[in-house]
């Protein structure tokens, strides 16, 4: 990976990030003000969901409420046989309609039981059922193998199936497009779902993923992890990890009193993580007193020997690589609000994940003896206009390798700074608590946050600080 710009911290180098009954649910057609009329009729393979970004990634023809994942997986020769089920539902007719997988090799496709014909273009896995599928609720079961690939983002940097440096398993890392190395998937932020996975692999051999641990159960060659994911999760939030870990769990009180379980995996060649584990704690109630409640059913964390450069919010237990900061810890927790729970709709509004996480960060320091937000704010604005953190701005750049750059972190905590200042801190953190409360579970746009802060605050006229600090290239005048 190239050397990031000057005042262009790479996704390594800002520590990047360093799935019960649907609630809160809001169809993907109803979050992207699509029509009946505007989605695809049977015919030809529907149409994408037309993510600025990354336009040939989801499918507008239907959502997907659940994935069945089944793996098995060789470490020693990097081998998946693998079987994916999904319960999904059309918004309109469908006589084919696409996944997005990239490599493996498909075997087998079903739909509701009955086996169809599929064709593969580019990351594309095209899906004609023996007849057409109906407005409603259908399934869709594919079996596939082989080496899963690595993925190359726009950046330069890798996601996808990344193999560990030991050579002793893998960590699957999916943001913004790598999920579909390894499941075939509806594999936008907009269509969240609910998971299971059963993870087979040798005895001695430790698989994580998101959710609650269901259950190891050995057969004495092989143990198989089944974990469920009840809470609505989007595909760039999903992982397994696999390899030599010491599995640690206990439990922890949150502020409202209910406990939650802790599960991490933790590569022993990577150090100890002991204090991390036990400030991780900590951290959850420290940011249940800003945003509300913990919104997952469980937490945790995978710490494992993938050269990445980077940490990931994969949701309950996100990943770290090698050493393990209280920065990174803080971020990737706030993100189990911003980003997990509350996530974007499309690409182009990461500031609302980045920023906000950059800005528990910022809350975090100021709390512990570090700089106040007001502090970082002015530090940060005293670059000069020449640098990269004014440019592009954060929901107006048109190039995907600018997704993990510092407008997107350091420009949109910024946003929310200036926010404060304009409403005051009381409102402030009503903004912040009920943007979590009522988003929970769901995706959003930019213009919902805008409107809520205007709501809360009383301020009709907000356009003018959200246009200075998101839409305008160039450095805001006037702060």
């Amino acid at each position: 990976m190239s050397s990031p710009q000057p005042d262009r911290p790479s996704r390594r180098a800002l520590h990047r990030r360093l799935r019960r009954p649907i609630r809160g649910w809001v169809p993907v057609v109803a979050t992207l003000g699509l029509t009946a009329a505007l989605l695809p009729a049977a015919g030809p393979a529907a149409a994408t969901l037309g993510d600025t970004l990354f336009p040939g990634q989801g499918n507008a023809g239907y959502e997907v409420r659940h994935y069945d994942v089944d793996l098995t997986y060789a470490p020693d020769t990097n081998h998946l046989d693998a079987v994916t089920h999904l319960r999904a539902r059309a918004f309109t007719e469908l006589a084919s309609f696409h996944l997005d997988l990239e490599g493996l090799t498909v075997e087998a496709v079903t739909v509701d039981g009955t086996d169809a014909t599929w064709t593969r273009q580019g990351h594309e896995l095209v899906v004609t059922p023996a007849t057409a599928v109906a407005r409603g609720r259908f399934d869709v079961t594919v079996t596939y193998s082989g080496t899963p690939l690595e993925h190359t983002d726009p950046d330069g940097s890798t996601e996808g199936w990344v193999r560990s440096d030991t050579g002793d398993g893998a960590t699957a890392l999916g943001e913004p497009v790598g999920t579909m190395t390894w499941v075939p998937s509806d594999n936008t932020p907009g269509d969240k779902a609910t998971w299971t996975f059963d993870i087979t692999v040798p005895d001695g051999t430790e698989a994580a993923a998101n959710g609650d641990l269901v259950s190891h159960d050995s057969d004495g060659a092989s143990t198989t992890w089944t974990w469920v994911q009840d809470v609505p999760m989007a595909t760039y939030l999903a992982t397994v990890a696999i390899g030599q870990f010491d599995m640690a769990e206990t439990t922890m009180t949150s502020i409202r009193g209910g406990e939650i379980p802790i599960w991490s995996f933790v590569d022993p060649t990577v150090g100890s993580t002991a204090d991390a584990q036990a400030l991780l704690p900590k951290v959850i109630r420290f940011e249940e007193r800003r945003f509300g409640p913990y919104p997952g059913t469980s937490a945790g964390m995978i710490v494992d020997d993938v050269d990445v450069g980077y940490a990931l919010e994969t949701q309950d237990r996100p990943f770290y690589p090698y050493g393990l900061g209280t920065g990174a810890l803080v971020h990737e927790t706030a993100h189990q609000w911003y980003g997990d729970s509350v996530t974007l709709t499309d690409w182009h509004d990461i500031w609302l994940a980045e920023g906000f996480a950059t800005y528990a960060q910022w809350l975090w320091d100021s709390a512990h003896g570090g700089a106040s937000p007001a502090a970082r704010f002015r530090a940060l604005y005293a670059k000069p206009a020449s640098s990269s953190l004014w440019h592009p701005a954060p929901v107006k750049f048109t190039d995907p390798a600018d997704l993990f750059g510092a407008p997107s972190y350091q420009r949109g905590a910024m946003t929310l700074q200036a926010l404060r200042a304009r409403v005051g801190g009381e409102d402030f953190s009503r903004i912040l608590r009920r943007w979590a409360t009522e988003h929970r579970d769901g995706n959003v746009r930019t213009h919902q946050f805008e409107a809520l802060a205007e709501q809360v605050s009383g301020r009709r006229h907000l356009d003018g600080l959200f246009d200075d600090w998101l839409r305008l290239d160039g450095k805001p005048r006037g702060y």
